[in-house]
C-alpha cells in the first residue's frame, strides 16, 4: 500500500508539473507539424510605391507583375492619416488605427518642453515605448513561431523579434539593437551591415541600403528560416520626395525596388519554401506631386502667437508642425485657446492649397485621438490638396511659395487615390487570379496572422478572405 501510495504521489506531482510547464509555455500551433505543413509569411514594404504604379506602362516591374499575375492584387491599399511612414507602418503590424496603437506621426511638439521629439528613425525610444498594443509579430511569437524585421520602422529594441535590425541612422544604435549573432553571420558572408550610417549619410545612399537589406533578408530566409519575416525597402520613398510621381527617377526606383523583390524571391526558391511560403509586396502610402508650399508658422508669427530671435522661437502661444501633406497645430497658451482656435480655423479655411481644416470632432472619423486623451496631439489639423505641401518653417515673408519643379510629397488625407499604396500577395494558401477592391491598411495584420495560421484579436481590420484559398 505504502509502494501504490507514494507512486499515486509521484504520478499526481508529474500531472500537475505538467500542468504548470503548459500554462508557462506559449501555444505552439505549428509544433508536431510535419515541415511540407510549417507556414511561412514574409511581408516587404516599398516605402512610398504608389498603387496605380503597378499598371503604369512607364514602370518596368516583370518581378512583382508576375506576382501579381500568379496571386491576388488590390486596386489599393488605403493608409492611415496622416499618410507618413512611421504611423502607416505601424498600423499595418498592429491592425489598429493610429487612435489605439500611438504612434499618429514621425514627430509631435512636446507641450511641457516646447521641443520638436522625433520618432523617425527611432532615435529616442524602444518598440515597448511607443507602440500600445500587440503587433502580429508579437502575436507570432508568444505562439512560438519565429519572427524577424529588416529596418521596420517602430520596432527598435523588439523584444519579440528573434532576428532584427532597426531603422536608424546611427551606427552605433544600428549595432546595439541588431541581433549580435546576426550580424556577424553577415559580416561573413560579405553584407555590409557597417556601412549603415555611412549610407544613410549620403545622398543616393538607399540604393545601396536597399540592396544590404534585401541581402540580409535573403540570408535569413536561406538560413534561418523565420515563419515571419518583415523587409522595408526605402529608395523609392527618397526619389519620389525629390522628383515626384511618374518622373523618370520615379520610374527608375521602381523597377530598381522590383529588383530587390526579385532577390527576396529567388532566396524562396533557393530555400525550397515555394510552396509553404506568402509573399505579400504592399507600401505603406502613396505619393502626390507638388510644386507650392505652404508655410502656417509665417502666418503665426505674424499674427504675433510666436516670436522669434535670432532665428530661434522666444515665445509660442501657438506652433505648427509639418508632416508633408498634413501639418499639425498645437495651440500652447491654454487660457486663450478657444479663440485662437476659432482665429485659426477661421483664417486657414480659406486659405489657398488647404483641402481641409479637421477639428478635434473630425479626430475620431480619421482614427486619431485628441489631446486631452494624449497631449502629443495637435488641437488642430490641416490638410493639403494634391499639388501642395507644408513647411513648419518660421522665417520668410510669404505663406505659400512656389519651387521650380515638381517634387513629392505624402501625409495628405488617404481618402486620395494618389496616396494608396500596393498590395499583391502571391504563394501558399493566396487564391490565383483574385483581384480586390482597395484594402485597408488595418487590414494588413489580420491577414498575416491568418496565413501563420493565427489570430489576432481586438483590431480594426478584418481578414481579407477574397484573396485566400
Amino acid at each position: 500500500m505504502s509502494l501504490r501510495r507514494n507512486l499515486g504521489a509521484l504520478l499526481a506531482l508529474a500531472l500537475l508539473g505538467s500542468a504548470c510547464a503548459s500554462r508557462r509555455k506559449s501555444p505552439q500551433p505549428m509544433e508536431g507539424r510535419p515541415q511540407e505543413e510549417v507556414r511561412h509569411v514574409i511581408v516587404i514594404s516599398i516605402d512610398g510605391l504608389r498603387a496605380e504604379t503597378l499598371n503604369d506602362p512607364l514602370a518596368h516591374m516583370p518581378t512583382i507583375r508576375r506576382l501579381a499575375r500568379e496571386g491576388a492584387a488590390a486596386e489599393g491599399l488605403k493608409c492611415s492619416f496622416p499618410s507618413v511612414t512611421w504611423p502607416c507602418h505601424t498600423t499595418l503590424v498592429t491592425g489598429v488605427a493610429p487612435a489605439r496603437h500611438g504612434v499618429f506621426g514621425n514627430n509631435y511638439l512636446d507641450r511641457s518642453t516646447g521641443k520638436v521629439v522625433d520618432l523617425i528613425p527611432d532615435p529616442v525610444f524602444d518598440k515597448d515605448e511607443i507602440v500600445r498594443v500587440p503587433t502580429v509579430y508579437d502575436v507570432a511569437h508568444k505562439a512560438g513561431l519565429k519572427t524577424a524585421a529588416v529596418i521596420w520602422p517602430a520596432s527598435r529594441n523588439a523584444k519579440t523579434l528573434d532576428w532584427t535590425v532597426p531603422d536608424v541612422k546611427s551606427r552605433e544604435l544600428f549595432l546595439r539593437y541588431g541581433t549580435p549573432g546576426w550580424l556577424e553571420e553577415l559580416r561573413q558572408e560579405g553584407i555590409f551591415v557597417d556601412m549603415q550610417e555611412t549610407w544613410c549619410g549620403r545622398t543616393g545612399g538607399g540604393v545601396q541600403r536597399d540592396w544590404m537589406y534585401a541581402r540580409a533578408a535573403a540570408q535569413l530566409i536561406r538560413k534561418h528560416r523565420p515563419n515571419l519575416l518583415l523587409l522595408h525597402l526605402v529608395e523609392v520613398d527618397h526619389v519620389l520626395h525629390a522628383s515626384g510621381p511618374r518622373s523618370p527617377d520615379a520610374c527608375w526606383a521602381a523597377s530598381y525596388a522590383d529588383d530587390r523583390v526579385r532577390d527576396v524571391v529567388e532566396a524562396i526558391e533557393a530555400a525550397g519554401l515555394r510552396d509553404r511560403t506568402t509573399l505579400l509586396v504592399l507600401s505603406d502610402h502613396g505619393f502626390a506631386g507638388y510644386t507650392r508650399t505652404i508655410h502656417p508658422n509665417v502666418h503665426l508669427r505674424k499674427s504675433g502667437l510666436l516670436t522669434m530671435e535670432a532665428g530661434k522661437p522666444l515665445s509660442r502661444q501657438a506652433y505648427a508642425l509639418a508632416q508633408g501633406g498634413a501639418c499639425f497645430i498645437y495651440v500652447l497658451d491654454r487660457d486663450r485657446r478657444a479663440t485662437i482656435l476659432s482665429n485659426l480655423k477661421s483664417r486657414f479655411r480659406f486659405q489657398e492649397g488647404v483641402q481641409a481644416v479637421l477639428e478635434e470632432r473630425d479626430f475620431p472619423s480619421l482614427g486619431l485621438s485628441n489631446p486631452d486623451q494624449d497631449p502629443r496631439m495637435p488641437d488642430l489639423i490641416l490638410a493639403a490638396k494634391e499639388g501642395y505641401t507644408f513647411s513648419d518653417a518660421t522665417t520668410g515673408e510669404n505663406l505659400v511659395t512656389s519651387g521650380p519643379s515638381l517634387k513629392g510629397s505624402h501625409g495628405h488625407l488617404p481618402s486620395e487615390p494618389a496616396l494608396h499604396g500596393m498590395l499583391v500577395a502571391w504563394g501558399a494558401r493566396i487564391r490565383p487570379g483574385a483581384k480586390l477592391p482597395a484594402a485597408n491598411a488595418v487590414d494588413v495584420a489580420p491577414t498575416v496572422a491568418r496565413l501563420l495560421g493565427l489570430r489576432m484579436e481586438d483590431v480594426d481590420g478584418r481578414v481579407l478572405e477574397g484573396m485566400l484559398r
